[in-house]
């Protein structure tokens, strides 16, 4: 799906999972983005957002109001201290993140081979509507086994700094690189054609013709009536492409 949204984001809901990790801390499973830019808006509760990026180890509150982003190769963790956690997500790359483009922060040894990662990352009851209490125990055992590898990455890179993060990096490059030519395929088809009508637009004022404002229209998305289970909780989206 490519999102007629404005520059052609992906939008979402997302109430942040309560369940307590190994350090007791409540949240979801940490992971990174290898290619689009992730915005959060914090809409209710309360909690952290931790990343890990050219920074080292960073702590941020999210508090309602609060908008922060944060760019391809973050791994990040967001935490539910309040219990109630709810943010409003936008995504570059609308379609991306749907094929593969997030790597969670599996220990190595589920790094190295493709198809061992997509054994562990997959959920075999990743729709609500399959059943509570197996979608839940599936995210949880996805989301146990993410938190395993990002407590040593970020121990890792709290002793070494940012270095520390090459070789985690290294493993989700190669682990997407089969896919990124349907990837630029959605880029020209959502955020690459849009700049390209904007750039053809700018011309058309510069000479002062007005004949593409003839085209204005109003496109009204579709709130899908259910929740899937994400890898930082509960899902709610939006279909935002043309009708």
């Amino acid at each position: 799906m490519v999102s007629s949204f404005p520059g052609a984001t992906g939008l979402s809901e997302i109430s942040v999972y309560d369940w307590p990790g190994a350090d007791g801390a409540a949240g979801g499973s940490p992971h990174l983005h290898t290619a689009s830019t992730e915005a959060y808006v914090v809409l209710e509760g309360s909690g952290r957002l931790e990343t890990l990026d050219s920074r080292g180890f960073t702590s941020s509150p999210l508090e309602p109001g609060a908008v922060l982003w944060f760019t391809p190769g973050t791994v990040h963790r967001a935490i539910n201290d309040s219990g109630d956690l709810k943010i409003l997500v936008v995504m570059q790359n609308a379609g991306l993140p749907e094929h593969g483009d997030a790597v969670m922060t599996f220990p190595p040894e589920h790094l190295g081979d493709i198809d061992r990662y997509r054994r562990a990352a997959a959920l075999e009851h990743k729709d609500a509507d399959a059943g509570l209490a197996a979608g839940e125990e599936a995210a949880r055992r996805r989301r146990d086994l993410a938190l395993e590898g990002y407590f040593a990455l970020k121990e890792a890179v709290r002793v070494s700094g940012p270095s520390a993060l090459a070789g985690f990096h290294a493993a989700a490059a190669r682990l997407v690189s089969r896919s990124t030519a349907a990837w630029a395929d959605m880029v020209a088809a959502g955020a690459a054609r849009q700049a390209e009508l904007t750039r053809q637009q700018l011309a058309s004022l510069d000479m002062a013709e007005s004949f593409h404002l003839g085209n204005a229209r109003t496109t009204m998305g579709k709130r899908e009536n259910r929740r899937i289970y994400g890898m930082c909780g509960r899902i709610q989206t939006w279909e935002l492409s043309d009708n």
